[in-house]
């Protein structure tokens, strides 16, 4: 017959047993590390352009987390998107130089890098704090984004084992289309007796279809100018020329010249001057030019140019077009120079002009956009 034993165990033996187990189990699977990485925050990547296939710039930032630093012994890896539809491409392309860094605002320089498939890893010469931010920025033009529409994340990790997430958007570009309606209104108008040209004054009036110069008399001048008006929102300006239909001639054939006596090559402004006759040549009997009040005329198209000064400065008329009103730009039908100019009609003869009462000539004024 057998007794049954009875196992007395006494409470310091069980707490001695409890330490040699636990001892057996650290020394199977080591110690454990209640140290643990911290989340990134305030991770973000903007970019310059979010369209499809576009090569953007990058601008990736975050803030080192609390009771964590960034250590200039470290790397900062970052990981850009792959795979069909969010792949970034042109990542494992991009060099040193084509980073730029800077640690809580000021600029970091890169010790060392590497860009291998999507993934671009970097060190700095400078560390960071808790609460610092460090920006990584890429140059556009070396990476391209994605060509379908979605949305990619981007991973960060630093050498102090924090790491972050963030996310952009890929979307197609938005069209923005307007229409501004042409705008081009010329006007010409009248002036009375009296209006100011260069120095001189008017001697009679005019209406926007006539200039009638009266009886005219030895040695006396005749001027008469009418209002030149150009509206317009035309983004390269305008241009305003005008010519005659022929000679200022009477129905027996005799003519008033162009200035000077009838040489028409005055197609520079020249300072008026009467004509001085001589009996065998009529074309010294008397003449007729015209100047503007335009400071900004120019030569366009092979017209001639007729540059006018601030003095008493005339141009023949002629039968070629020439420019009396110009500007480069939208004009507003009042500013002197910009959208409104005088034009202005000069004559004189002398005792040997043929008589009629019935000279004329018809003026065409051609205003001409340019948008």
């Amino acid at each position: 017959m057998f007794a049954k034993a009875t196992t007395n165990v006494g409470f310091a033996q069980r707490v001695v047993a409890t330490l040699v187990a636990s001892a057996l189990v650290l020394l199977s699977v080591g110690l454990y590390n209640i140290a643990q990485a911290a989340n990134l925050t305030d991770i973000s990547d903007t970019l310059s352009d979010s369209g499809l296939s576009v090569a953007a710039a990058h601008t990736i930032a975050f803030t080192v987390p609390t009771a964590s630093a960034y250590s200039d012994a470290g790397d900062i890896v970052i990981t850009f998107p792959s795979g069909p539809g969010s792949g970034f491409t042109g990542v494992a392309a991009s060099v040193q130089g084509d980073y730029t860094v800077t640690v809580n605002g000021g600029a970091a320089a890169i010790d060392s890098f590497d860009s291998t498939l999507q993934v671009v890893t970097l060190s700095l010469d400078t560390s960071a704090t808790a609460g610092q931010e460090i920006v990584v920025a890429l140059d556009a033009g070396i990476i391209t984004n994605p060509d379908t529409v979605g949305s990619a994340e981007f991973v960060v990790t630093t050498g102090d084992g924090d790491t972050g997430k963030t996310r952009v958007a890929i979307v197609n570009n938005v069209l923005v289309s307007a229409i501004v309606v042409t705008a081009f209104d010329f006007v010409i108008t009248g002036h009375a007796t009296g209006t100011a040209v260069h120095g001189d004054v008017t001697t009679g009036s005019t209406s926007d279809t006539i200039i009638d110069f009266g009886v005219l008399s030895s040695g006396v001048t005749e001027i008469l100018s009418q209002e030149l008006k150009v509206t317009t929102n035309s983004r390269n300006g305008f241009v305003v020329t005008v010519h005659s239909d022929g000679n200022l001639e009477s129905s027996t054939g005799a003519i008033i010249d162009n200035f000077v006596e009838g040489s028409d090559l005055a197609v520079v402004g020249t300072a008026w001057t009467s004509p001085v006759p001589t009996i065998n040549d009529p074309t010294s009997w008397g003449h007729w030019g015209m100047t503007s009040t335009d400071g900004d005329i120019n030569s366009l198209g092979g017209y001639y140019t007729a540059e006018f000064d601030a003095s008493d400065s005339y141009i023949a008329a002629s039968t070629t077009p020439r420019e009396v009103f110009h500007h480069d730009g939208p004009s507003d039908g009042s500013t002197q120079n910009i959208g409104t100019t005088t034009v202005a009609y000069q004559v004189e003869i002398t005792s040997l002009q043929e008589a009629a009462d019935d000279y004329n000539t018809t003026l065409t004024y051609v205003a001409t956009p340019t948008f």
